[in-house]
């Protein structure tokens, strides 16, 4: 293994969901141990909030290890692992825990992505992405005037895209798995009947939503208690989530996508206006695709390919900067941010303008990730001056939710899997489908509403993403894997909308540039530039007063946020002991191993 170096305004409303979320019984592991190979990070604070997370250490395990926002979702994962289970088993019953013990953002109504590397050395990338109903059109968020009408996208029907997870993974399952899938799901076929007792950060999250919730009768009676918030310590018990759960560990997908499942979808949908038909459910694919592939000072990463932006955007972004001395500047120093902030603006502009569906779009990946395109961004960079995203030709993207989860496994024999999934928004449109009990998405509002407009972020969305029948909206969701000559060094990804590219590609460069173990690395502050608006947001501790001060003399404007994203991330140690590091921005989460 190579030593390493030394070394948005719609986005601030994601801050609120990473105070403390769904926690469980018992304490998390202790971190313990020595420091990943290469030279010791320098401990000098460059901000006023550096010290903690520079002294952070991550948990380790030698065998086997699950990172995800909620503890118990992932002590679920690690016990499929101790009974024999794979990465892919152990994934799964991940994915399904979580959308009983984690309602806002795991999921069986929404959708993602799934990377896999196994010990064989495929590497495989699996598409589960909603889709646009058939009878969706380009203009559907748009009244007869061609205006595009606030909330049609967000809180109603209409903004409900074909749910993906139950066949996404299902699929991984079939293909990859080693256990049936009604042993994977009965963890959490037993945490909706029995519950689980609500801790303060739970009910952070559904405090969020409660008006939303009360005005849905079926709605209500789940997520409120007699009418009024859950408090600490009452339980929340979810049984008719538990009998669609129990339906699908009998029949599969064909019964969350062919029988009564899908019928009260769309029976609900066509009550309230959607678009829904059983076609929809019926005809709904997944896909398995090649991951993005790119080389970084000697690693190789695989990430998602479109319909998700974000392994081309990541692997552009590190294209452009593996040419710089990104060590020998350091974090968090002038130069080193002065040329990400840079290579971020370029690739945001090119990812804005030319990605989309690949069913609907032809996307020039193998261009945009080229040494011959990340030479012709260096030429545009100026070494001691700001480029106004003025001058850099490109149409900005979808206004992407930034209330998703993400999870990171790997197992015993070195199979790994990287997941990101989503409802969009906090609850999707936090309503339900009869007595389905679980949340439907609003994923449409990542399509464009209607080309050139800007949204209500301020946004300007171009063609390559407009409606149609059947496609999927682009993401940024980024599961993302990194190999060190062929084998295993890295699981990593995030949620937090567009920052999710951002936050992925900064866990790779904590780690290889500038020599961070994998805890300091999810936990150091951030920065992220998604070429408009034309500001950087940074983290506090990123920066010190000097270096903010000769950035902005350069020409940047900065917007300081509190925190966002939370990246679950697992390392390979020189050695092969393995370092998993759960998010400080999601304190309820865990990591743990065997």
């Amino acid at each position: 293994m190579r030593p390493f170096a030394t070394g948005l305004t719609a986005l601030a409303l994601f801050l609120s969901a990473c105070a403390p979320t769904m926690q469980a019984a018992g304490p998390t592991p202790q971190r313990s141990g020595s420091s990943i190979s290469g030279r010791a990070l320098d401990t000098t604070a460059p901000g006023r909030e550096a010290a903690d997370w520079r002294k952070a250490q991550p948990v380790r395990a030698r065998h086997a290890m699950v990172v995800s926002a909620q503890h118990i979702a992932t002590r679920i994962g690690v016990d499929i692992l101790k009974q024999g289970g794979n990465a892919v088993d152990a994934a799964v019953a991940v994915g399904y825990a979580l959308a009983v013990v984690h309602p806002c953002c795991g999921n069986i109504g929404g959708g993602g992505f799934m990377t896999v590397h196994l010990a064989d050395g495929r590497d495989l990338f699996l598409d589960f992405r909603e889709r646009a109903p058939l009878k969706a059109t380009a203009t559907i968020f748009q009244d007869e005037d061609g205006n595009v009408v606030e909330g049609r996208s967000t809180d109603s029907y209409l903004g409900v895209g074909t749910p993906g997870t139950v066949m996404g993974l299902n699929t991984a399952l079939k293909h990859f798995g080693t256990m049936p899938l009604d042993t994977i799901m009965a963890p959490a076929i037993r945490l909706a009947e029995q519950g689980f007792e609500l801790r303060q950060g739970d009910i952070n999250i559904l405090d969020r939503r409660a008006e939303d919730f009360a005005g849905s009768p079926n709605v209500a009676a789940i997520f409120l208690k007699d009418g009024r918030p859950y408090r600490v310590g009452e339980r929340l018990v979810q049984p008719q989530l538990a009998d669609t759960l129990k339906r699908i560990a009998r029949g599969g997908a064909d019964a969350f996508y062919k029988g009564s499942i899908a019928r009260r979808v769309v029976a609900a949908s066509k009550a309230n206006g959607g678009l829904f038909t059983m076609r929809d459910f019926a005809e709904y694919t997944v896909q398995w695709d090649e991951p993005v592939r790119c080389d970084y000072r000697g690693y190789t990463i695989l990430s998602a390919p479109p319909p998700s932006s974000g392994g081309t955007t990541i692997c552009e972004i590190l294209q452009v900067v593996e040419a710089y001395p990104m060590a020998r500047w350091g974090y968090g120093s002038v130069q080193a941010t002065h040329h990400l902030i840079e290579a971020e603006r370029h690739a945001f502009a090119d990812r804005n303008t030319n990605l989309g569906d690949p069913a609907f779009v032809d996307n020039p990946v193998s261009t945009l990730i080229s040494n011959a395109h990340a030479a012709a961004i260096r030429a545009q960079i100026r070494p001691d001056r700001a480029t106004p995203s003025s001058e850099i030709e490109g149409g900005i993207g979808p206004r992407e939710g930034t209330d998703t989860t993400h999870y990171s496994v790997v197992d015993a024999k070195g199979n790994a899997v990287s997941v990101t999934y989503t409802l969009n928004y906090l609850f999707g449109i936090a309503r339900m489908a009869g007595d389905t009990g679980f949340f439907l998405n609003n994923e449409m509002d990542d399509f464009t509403s209607k080309p050139g407009v800007p949204n209500s972020f301020g946004l300007v969305q171009g063609k390559a993403n407009a409606v149609a029948p059947g496609k999927r909206p682009l993401s940024s969701m980024s599961p993302t894997i990194v190999l060190d000559d062929g084998k295993l060094f890295m699981v990593t990804g995030s949620p937090g909308g567009s920052t999710i590219i951002s936050t992925t590609m900064e866990s790779i460069i904590n780690v290889i540039d500038f020599g961070m173990n994998m805890q300091q690395s999810v936990d150091a502050p951030r920065i992220h530039h998604q070429w408009m608006p034309d500001e950087v947001m940074v983290e506090p501790g990123y920066l010190t007063p000097a270096a903010k001060s000769a950035l902005q003399a350069m020409g940047y404007r900065f917007r300081e946020v509190s925190a966002w994203g939370a990246d679950e991330a697992i390392l390979v140690e020189d050695g092969g002991m393995l370092q998993g590091a759960n998010d400080k921005r999601r304190p309820a989460g865990l990591a743990a191993g065997y």
